[in-house]
């Protein structure tokens, strides 16, 4: 039935549990607006929902119509990832809206036991057909001051540090770290995912997107006086956010809501969000650690991924073979040799080489339209070589595609690149998009680049080759979709150990942001934390203990998981070792044991078809004592859990590699207070005895 303006609300939509409802109305300017309650307290305030084309303005409406509520209840199992199976439970409203212009738009909303989730559906119609987006004024106005942890609002970069503040103060508490790729949001704003909590009680949204497809990333403008949210759409640089054709349907607007701090982290909302597996056959898609060139960029050493002396380069014309070896570019033939033979000896399925391909020796990104060339190799690599022993030792090989963002001439040698990697063996490719982007119109978070990173995605899959996409806009669970989309950055990442650290907070907080919309390539495994050894300027170090780089592989839970540091660090440390090589990087169940945003979380899961479990604990900067209650495990048997564990003096700041390893008997019924150096950790591996005395 058609229902008449008002501030009273016309809908009700409640989650399958009755916890969460919704309710839509119009209000007296004829917006349509939303809000939403958490155990009959108000979480979203009354918020404006709309979408603003050339062509029609969905901010306001003449009426709505309410269509029939409808259940969906379902279970599926992911390719990889957390739980081998997902429930999939909620119930929807579709609300049909008549705009001024004659047009229609539907608000699809769904409500599920762990949040709330909503898109704009554009049907065919003879009104408008074509349409020229120029933003969304979808509003999420929170019903108090929330203490938000967020990055600010960026269109090319998510590689910042998070700012923890209450929404009121966060215009003169925001954290603006430098980044050479970066365009700032002009109005103060924030990324998602951004997660808010409640001042006074425990409660705790998180503010995201899912489905990002066809259309740019959202961030979210900040009134700081009206504690609200609108969404700011990325535009191209001619000022236009998407173009358009009905029938259309944008991303899902996303609010996981928990009164506990691991109902954010368990929350599988996003996933279930986008549409199932579009592979038929996923049984190339390989859950993989890795190991890789790459660490010895960072050090110092004046290791380049330039293979020549001459820094003037143009890949048409110079002769390579010609060229003069710089002496120092380790992507060279021997040294791919070392790291794979360290792989095959420890159990570690790949290699990733950067610095391999020509055009590395004139890199001047936004500059030039023609920077690398993806099958052709510099003259101390190998290639043919190099694969074949990499066969010989049973390791898989990753590619490594720095763009420089020079995105049009990749996607032109895309499908001869990807022949190339068959050709050779490669099973996974590393793509990288540092620098500003070209085509010039456009930024990293836009659109255009939107649709680009999933066309890389869907033509590996043609080629059978799985994804690490690196400075790729923020994911938002398209790798249900797209299996083979194992992992992303878009996030801090570990590398900026060597650019000054990251705080121990951080990855305190990512599980709670950027992890909710898929896995991260984080790459963590550093043990040598003092860089200060490898001379030559680097007289700093990373803030983390030994331990906490261990407990990582399990708190932040990837397919694809790197073991960042050099092979002669680890032959130091072969006991600390043991736990990465142990490790899995793909599970069927999690149990979230303990967890404080940006202060500390405890995590239990078990591997994939087997039945041991691992334990990751971490702690910000300050030292606590954890509280593993292990009644995860199976009653009636026994267990031995080997504890890797910060030693007594440990400390990030200082005694960084202090660490112990101890083993226990453990059951169902056992508690174990495990304390945590500051910026520390701990990580356990738990087997079945049974499975021990077979060893």
């Amino acid at each position: 039935m058609a229902l008449c303006m008002g501030i009273i609300p016309v809908m009700a939509l409640v989650s399958p549990n009755g916890h969460i409802a919704v309710n839509a109305s119009i209000d007296s300017d004829g917006r349509p607006c939303y809000s939403v309650s958490y155990k009959g307290v108000s979480v979203i305030a009354q918020s404006h929902l709309g979408i603003v084309t050339e062509e029609m303005n969905f901010s306001k409406v003449v009426n709505m119509v309410m269509g029939e509520m409808t259940e969906h209840n379902s279970t599926w199992s992911p390719v990889w990832g957390e739980y081998e199976t997902i429930r999939n439970h909620y119930n929807e409203i579709p609300i049909v809206y008549n705009t001024s212009e004659g047009a229609v738009v539907t608000v699809l909303f769904r409500a599920y036991d762990d949040g709330v989730a909503f898109r704009y559906v554009i049907p065919e119609q003879d009104a408008v057909n074509y349409m020229i987006v120029r933003n969304e004024q979808t509003e999420f106005k929170l019903a108090d001051d929330f203490i938000l942890t967020c990055i600010p609002g960026d269109y090319d970069t998510d590689e910042r540090l998070y700012t923890i503040s209450s929404m009121s103060g966060l215009g003169n508490n925001m954290v603006v770290s430098a980044h050479n790729e970066s365009t700032p949001i002009p109005v103060l704003s924030v990324q998602t995912p951004v997660l808010a909590k409640h001042p006074e009680r425990s409660l705790y949204i998180n503010i995201h997107e899912a489905a990002l497809k066809d259309y740019p990333a959202m961030a979210l403008e900040v009134d700081t006086t009206l504690l609200s949210f609108v969404s700011h759409l990325t535009p191209d640089k001619h000022g236009v956010a998407a173009y358009i054709q009905a029938p259309f349907e944008t991303p899902w607007r996303t609010i996981m809501i928990s009164d506990d701090a691991r109902g954010i982290l368990a929350s599988q909302l996003i996933l279930n969000l986008n549409e199932p597996c579009a592979i038929e056959d996923t049984s190339w898609i390989k859950p993989m650690k890795y190991i890789g060139i790459w660490w010895e960029y960072f050090l110092g050493w004046h290791r380049t991924w330039a293979y020549s002396t001459k820094s003037k380069v143009k890949l048409d014309r110079s002769d390579f073979s010609r060229l003069e070896c710089n002496g120092h570019h380790p992507a060279n033939t021997a040294n791919a040799m070392r790291y794979i033979d360290f792989a095959a000896a420890n159990g570690i399925d790949g290699v990733l080489i950067e610095g391999w391909n020509k055009g590395w020796d004139d890199w001047t990104y936004y500059r030039k339209n023609r920077l690398f060339l993806f099958d052709e190799a510099f003259p101390d690599f190998d290639v043919d070589s190099i694969s074949r022993y990499a066969a010989s030792k049973g390791v898989q090989l990753i590619m490594h595609h720095e763009t420089g963002a020079g995105v049009s001439d990749y996607e032109r040698q895309l499908d001869r690149s990807f022949r190339f990697m068959n050709k050779y063996g490669y099973t996974a490719v590393k793509t990288g998009y540092v620098g500003f982007v070209v085509p010039r119109s456009e930024y990293h978070s836009s659109q255009w680049m939107t649709d680009h990173y999933l066309h890389v995605v869907k033509t590996a899959a043609d080629y059978k080759l799985m994804v690490n996409s690196h400075e790729a806009t923020r994911p938002t669970g398209l790798c249900r979709t797209w299996p083979n989309w194992i992992a992303q950055e878009s996030a801090r990442g570990g590398e900026f150990e060597a650019f000054g650290g990251n705080p121990p907070e951080h990855t305190c907080i990512l599980p709670f942001t950027r992890l909710k919309g898929g896995p991260m390539d984080y790459t963590p495994g550093l043990f040598e934390t003092d860089l200060s050894v490898y001379g030559e300027g680097k007289d700093g170090h990373a803030n983390t203990t030994l331990a906490r780089q261990l407990a990582l592989y399990v708190t932040m839970a990837s397919p694809l998981q790197m073991a960042c540091d050099l092979p002669d660090n680890y032959e130091k440390f072969a006991d600390a070792f043991q736990f990465i090589c142990d490790v899995p990087v793909d599970w069927s169940d999690t149990r979230w044991l303990e967890a404080a945003p940006g202060d500390y979380i405890t995590v239990a899961r078990r591997r994939k078809n087997g039945n041991d479990w691992f334990v990751g604990g971490i702690t910000d900067e300050n030292a606590r004592t954890a509280i593993v209650d292990f009644s995860f495990l199976p009653a009636s048997k026994k267990y031995i859990a080997r504890i890797y564990e910060d030693a007594p003096e440990a400390d990030f700041r200082i005694n960084r590699k202090a660490y112990r390893i101890r083993t226990v008997k453990v059951d169902s019924k056992s508690r174990l207070k495990q304390w945590i150096a500051p910026g520390g950790g701990f990580a356990i591996s738990i087997t079945p005895i049974k499975l021990e005395f077979n060893l």
